[in-house]
């Protein structure tokens, strides 16, 4: 029995050295993770200054630089900000996972901005809520699963809290030029929103409306979601925005309010706007990458029903 009861308080001692192991690794993960991100708040302040006086870019790729985003939206956002007049210091941006990589996420720490995320994820929110910088800011984050009906509504409550907005960021990869074309209760000065570059430039075509859409059931190789660019450039001269440009990566297009336009920010014709993607994201029916690129791509999904902007009604791509 002693002996027994000894193996047990082993058994218990070694559990508990384990635990606090576990414990000491987390913290060096957030110490190292933290070291990390004040190493990209650094570079990117230092990158900031020079890209802001950049006055005579001739596209935005000129301008990037990347501390928190994908590619290198940081540095394009920094130009703007530092470049356009802002009433509220606001930013909206939805489709965000956790936030660790986001287009925003540098305006939020860097600039002192306000802002309201959403993403479908809940534990992507809540992964966010426990992060070390996220009480340290005014930062709102909500669960929720982004549509043409209830975009307005979920977009009320910050409008109502800073009477304004100055920058939205639309990516949840599948119904954007919907929810874009949806939004009647904001009119920020820059909307930043992806487009499909697999659908080419010629014509202005999105993914059918579907209120349910996820764009990996839709079609297996995820090739299959959002709109062209030319869909964006059409209903932003609608709702009285110009076109600047795009990202290097050929992922986000950028639209101005048209009365916010200066000298300092030029517009861009769709042909000489517009950037082909080259990441490879396609996979296989198991869902495995294949790296397809170039026209391939497209080859991928031809025929897929999508939705003619300038034709008003559905046809196969």
């Amino acid at each position: 029995m002693r002996r027994l009861l000894k193996v047990l308080n082993n058994l218990l001692n070694l559990s508990n050295s384990m635990q606090m192991v576990s414990d000491n690794l987390k913290l060096l993960s957030n110490s190292v993770q933290m070291a990390s991100d004040d190493l990209k708040l650094m570079n990117g302040r230092l990158m900031s200054e020079l890209i802001v006086k950049k006055h005579d870019y001739r596209s935005l790729a000129e301008l990037e630089f990347k501390g928190f985003s994908q590619f290198g939206d940081d540095g394009i956002i920094q130009y703007l900000i530092h470049n356009l007049d802002h009433k509220h210091k606001t930013f909206i941006e939805f489709g965000v996972e956790n936030y660790m990589e986001s287009n925003t996420r540098f305006i939020l720490q860097n600039n002192n901005w306000s802002g309201f995320i959403m993403d479908c994820s809940q534990g992507n929110i809540n992964e966010l809520a426990r992060s070390y910088f996220f009480w340290k800011h005014d930062l709102e984050a909500c669960c929720a699963f982004v549509t043409k009906e209830n975009i307005n509504d979920l977009l009320k409550k910050s409008i109502d809290k800073w009477g304004g907005v100055d920058l939205l960021h639309i990516d949840i990869d599948g119904n954007d030029y919907w929810v874009w074309e949806a939004i009647t209760n904001i009119l920020p000065t820059i909307v930043i929103i992806e487009y499909n570059s697999v659908f080419g430039i010629e014509r202005a075509i999105t993914v059918p409306y579907d209120s349910d859409f996820f764009r990996t059931n839709a079609h297996f190789s995820n090739l299959y979601w959002g709109s062209s660019l030319k869909a964006l450039y059409l209903l932003a001269k609608q709702k009285g925005y110009e076109f600047i440009g795009c990202n290097r990566a050929g992922m986000n297009a950028y639209f101005i309010r048209s009365d916010a336009m200066n000298q300092l920010v030029r517009k861009m014709s769709l042909e000489d706007g517009y950037v082909l993607s080259k990441y490879r994201e396609s996979r296989d029916k198991s869902g495995k990458l294949t790296y397809v690129s170039g026209q391939q791509r497209a080859e991928i999904i031809r025929g897929m029903p999508v939705f003619d902007i300038e034709l008003s009604r559905v046809v196969p791509f």
